[in-house]
């Protein structure tokens, strides 16, 4: 009789869990490290887009996820009150467009985790791996594996000690990420159920994207330059964001004292894989966010990665063929979304295209039998953009 492979796994966040589960799914037993001491996502908001809700579907997570998300439909670009652009997300754009917590898609996640009995081990930190299969954590363990998974961050500590890093640009922007309070009365009246892209070039480079994540809670994603210490300050200076956003002051001054500021990186790597380690996430491919896609490709890949496990039989060849199908559109949208910051398209609402949505209508792999509808499309969807990026007149925009 065949034993069970076995897999350890560095991070228990969005790429790692769905990779446990993708492989428990697949007869594998599933060991999951995490350093923090609690299993929780970082207080601030995420797109989800039809890629990603196939692959939520496919792990059983998808009705939780939308049950607690915001369907945006409309994101609109504002030059402080001009409205500039519109983008409708529906079944004619191929796509529709979902805002949460990040904590409402992680409970979501780890919620299947728990159900099919993944061990996961806090307070377990990697700080590297042998191509033979072992990961190393800080307490000097080694724990051998058939398959051993890097899914520890950008910094991740796994990739490094196999020196798979190819390049690293680190950007001269980055957002501020915070939750507030909706505001609703306060804000006055307004279409304020809105994914909304406020900028304010002139005012020190700011820039605000407002995002409904449920009737409670707002994500605010807010652009500064990485050298501005005071706009990229922690807790948020109401006193600098205030005046180049006047409109939205009730938001701004009940931000959460909690957040975050992070400059804008990508990353590529030589290889995702050595021996018997894969690397996936954002330890793999970080990207800058104009798309929204880091989290729906990393969940993309990582189940793409125990498809690819299940194919076929030996680990490397199985990691060859896992790579070869799912880099090219990964870079692609990497390349994408650094092109987009770089050239601030977002300013005249010039982002969506064919080629920029495609990533948000692709159908990952081990997905391709589920339903039309398992991501939220009830029938085959047919796109209104033309080569230009247009829809029906209008310009588009994608968010941060």
């Amino acid at each position: 009789m065949t034993s069970r492979r076995h897999a350890e796994i560095a991070g228990a966040g969005f790429a790692g869990l769905v990779a446990a589960i993708a492989l428990a799914d697949r007869g594998w037993t599933v060991r999951v490290h995490e350093r923090a001491d609690a299993l929780r996502a970082f207080g601030a908001g995420i797109f989800i887009w039809e890629n990603g809700l196939r692959v939520l579907s496919a792990i059983g997570a998808c009705d939780d996820v939308v049950a607690g998300s915001h369907d945006g439909e409309v994101y609109e670009v504002r030059d402080r009150d001009r409205v500039v652009a519109e983008t409708r997300f529906d079944l004619a754009m191929g796509s529709r467009m979902l805002t949460m917590t990040r904590q409402t898609l992680y409970a979501a996640i780890l919620g299947q985790a728990e159900r099919r009995g993944i061990e996961i081990v806090t307070r377990s930190e990697a700080v590297g791996a042998e191509p033979a299969g072992v990961l190393l954590t800080a307490d000097g363990a080694r724990h051998r594996a058939d398959l051993v998974i890097g899914a520890d961050g950008v910094h991740s500590r796994v990739r490094d000690s196999l020196g798979l890093r190819k390049e690293r640009d680190t950007g001269t922007l980055g957002l501020v990420r915070v939750l507030a309070p909706r505001c609703l009365d306060e804000l006055g009246p307004g279409r304020w159920d809105r994914v909304i892209d406020f900028w304010n070039l002139p005012h020190r480079s700011l820039r605000i994207l407002y995002v409904p994540c449920n009737p409670d809670a707002l994500y605010l994603a807010m652009m500064a330059p990485v050298e501005d210490g005071e706009a990229t300050a922690i807790p948020v200076r109401a006193d600098i964001w205030v005046p180049a956003f006047p409109q939205l002051e009730p938001a701004i001054r009940r931000i959460s004292a909690e957040g975050r500021y992070d400059a804008y990186e990508t990353g590529k790597l030589t290889r995702w894989s050595r021996g018997r380690v894969a690397i996936v996430g954002d330890s793999a491919h970080a990207m800058v966010p104009s798309l929204g896609q880091g989290a729906g490709l990393a969940m993309a890949n990582a189940l793409g990665l125990a498809v690819a496990l299940d194919e076929v039989p030996e680990i490397g060849d199985a990691l060859a063929l896992w790579e070869r199908r799912e880099r090219p559109r990964t870079e692609r949208t990497q390349d994408m979304s650094a092109r987009i910051a770089r050239d601030r398209l977002g300013t005249a609402g010039r982002i969506w295209s064919e080629e920029t949505i495609r990533t948000a209508r692709s159908v990952p792999t081990g997905t391709e039998r589920l339903p039309h509808g398992a991501g939220g499309l009830p029938s085959p969807a047919k796109s209104r953009l033309d080569g230009r990026g247009e829809t029906d007149g209008r310009v588009n925009h994608a968010p941060l």
